[in-house]
């Protein structure tokens, strides 16, 4: 009986694999991953060091094809187009491989973005770092998303290689040794453009990223200012114009949908 009982006590520590192999229970790894990627125990949570490296991106329609290309003969560029076509999220994807790379001669992004809300929501309180805040959540979206990790875009502020910055506090500067991605350029008027292209300092590059439709200024005269700006860099040979049709959304069929029946009923 005392055999018996050891052999059945044996069997409990006993299991099959996949395959059919006979395992201890025991012999399992200490540590395994679930699906999402948090390191746990067997019987409790474990603290493991999360990797920090940036995903794998591949262009999704032409024209982000053609922005890759552009990228990679290190011109800088001028995104146009509707709303869901992934600008900013490439240009910023972009930017930060090319800012990564053990070889690269650039120090940080700066991401530059005029305070222009799409409506008032009046006061903000907090000094001026706490009121542009709330203009930084997309690029922590984003950032959080290329690096598959919630805390992404402030690991990326810490160190330094990534900075925001609004077109009220940029007199003055340069930017050096930078790549700049002014985003949302429709809300900017002519002499904000003029004076972001004019910050550009040695060893710089620069995106802007934008689409006339969606401006949320009032004035004809300011809304006209993009127009003028991008007739501006047409006349250059520094910039490459890439336009983004309502065949490059790749936000959601919904958006896609709606986009073309406001451009088939002629709606800006």
């Amino acid at each position: 009986m005392r055999e018996k009982r050891e052999q059945d006590e044996s069997k409990k520590h006993v299991r099959s694999d996949k395959r059919g192999a006979r395992v201890r229970k025991d012999s399992r790894p200490f540590c395994f991953h679930n699906p999402q990627g948090n390191p746990m125990s067997n019987h409790k949570k474990q603290k493991q060091p999360q990797h920090f490296s940036l995903r794998h991106v591949t262009p999704l329609t032409s024209n982000q094809q053609a922005t890759f290309e552009s990228w990679h003969q290190n011109q800088n560029l001028l995104l146009h187009g509707v709303a869901g076509t992934g600008k900013t999220y490439i240009s910023l994807f972009l930017a930060l491989k090319e800012i990564l790379k053990p070889d690269s001669t650039f120090t940080s992004i700066i991401i530059v973005r005029s305070t222009v809300p799409s409506r008032d929501m009046g006061f903000l309180p907090g000094k001026v770092d706490e009121k542009s805040k709330v203009y930084e959540d997309p690029y922590r979206d984003i950032c959080d998303n290329l690096f598959g990790r919630g805390d992404g875009y402030d690991i990326l502020k810490t160190k330094r290689l990534v900075n925001f910055t609004t077109t009220s506090f940029l007199r003055g500067t340069t930017f050096r040794d930078s790549i700049v991605i002014v985003d949302e350029c429709q809300n900017m008027k002519l002499q904000e453009l003029d004076t972001v292209v004019t910050r550009m300092g040695d060893n710089s590059r620069i995106v802007f990223c934008g689409d006339f439709r969606q401006t949320d200024l009032e004035r004809e005269k300011e809304r006209a200012g993009l127009h003028s700006f991008m007739r501006i860099l047409d006349h250059t040979d520094l910039f490459d114009r890439i336009e983004f049709g309502p065949e490059d959304i790749v936000r959601s069929g919904l958006v896609k949908a709606y986009i073309l029946a406001k451009l088939e009923l002629g709606i800006v």
